[in-house]
């Protein structure tokens, strides 16, 4: 079985502050890049590296229109990081309610 890239891991994805940032600016809607690029103080083709990696995990489509690249939010795979955090969420809650089982005996 062959592995994904690193870039295609939606975990990879996020991990960066600017990556979550796009994210969140996308959650209102399709953008062009020079609109996604202007809270940035970095270079255009910077943060079309970051968009490029986000549309190989598959957490952002871009669809051209002319000469522009149009990018929007696919929430889909963010699905996979909410399910694996609620196995912790789950072990943290049995692990704190047995704590405050121990303190009111105690």
């Amino acid at each position: 079985m062959s592995r994904p890239a690193a870039s295609a891991d939606v975990f990879v994805a996020i991990a960066d502050p600017t990556r979550r940032a796009l994210l969140d600016l996308l959650r209102s809607g399709e953008q062009p890049v020079k609109e996604l690029a202007q809270p940035f103080a970095m270079s255009l083709p910077a943060i079309s590296q970051h968009l490029q990696i986000l549309c190989e995990a598959g957490l952002v489509q871009m669809r051209k229109a002319g000469r522009q690249r149009f990018y929007r939010l696919n929430p889909e795979p963010l699905k996979h990081i909410s399910e694996w955090i609620a196995h912790y969420e789950q072990f943290w809650q049995e692990k704190l309610d047995a704590l405050g089982n121990y303190l009111e005996e105690n």
